[in-house]
């Protein structure tokens, strides 16, 4: 074989190889239960009244890297978004001043690659939260599991805080404290990945 071919045959052994391990990544992809889970958050007043809100809407996966590690994708629909037993904080929060859902109708997570033990034992879990367009790095705290296999055969449980003003959602502040508490519960769908 002549000495020019030999980099051509050595960049398609790449070019196939680096396209097996993506397939095999993706393979491995396992879908968030959007019927099993639940993503919801908290508002304080200044009146001292806790608003309990919630995403109807969750979507995602988490995917198995070729080092072994996982990466969680969150995705939670902004247009149904809702504050249980208020109307009219329901339209507050879906609109201009809050998440903007005619504008940015999800919101979206994505982590940092994490140890499938972090999910076993809990800690943090760092990642980019995007909300009205804007990235910021968030860090969820991830609860001890009760089970032997977290998002199967029980809930994964996370919690984050963050600053509305960090996502230009400082309407209302007279009103609404700067501080929204996240709260999440995550199931894996049973017949899909690793």
């Amino acid at each position: 074989m002549s000495q020019r071919w030999r980099p051509v045959r050595w960049l398609g052994a790449c070019c196939w190889g680096a396209l097996l391990l993506a397939a095999a990544t993706l393979a491995a992809a396992a879908e968030i239960d959007g019927a099993a889970s639940h993503a919801g958050f908290s508002l304080q007043t200044r009146w001292g009244q806790t608003l309990q809100g919630r995403f109807p809407s969750v979507r995602g996966e988490v995917d198995t890297l070729a080092d072994g590690r996982r990466r969680v994708r969150l995705e939670l629909a902004t247009g149904d978004v809702e504050i249980l037993g208020h109307p009219g904080y329901t339209r507050f929060t879906r609109g201009q001043g809050f998440f903007a859902a005619a504008r940015w109708p999800q919101v979206e997570f994505l982590s940092d690659p994490y140890p499938p033990a972090l999910l076993q034992h809990g800690g943090t879990l760092g990642g980019s939260l995007r909300i009205r367009g804007i990235a910021r790095h968030t860090v969820f705290l991830i609860e001890p599991a009760t089970c032997a296999r977290p998002g199967r055969d029980c809930d994964v449980v996370a919690g984050g805080r963050i600053r509305r003003s960090d996502f230009d959602m400082g309407r209302w502040r007279v009103a609404i404290s700067e501080e929204v508490a996240f709260a999440l519960r995550i199931r894996l769908r049973a017949d899909g990945g690793a």
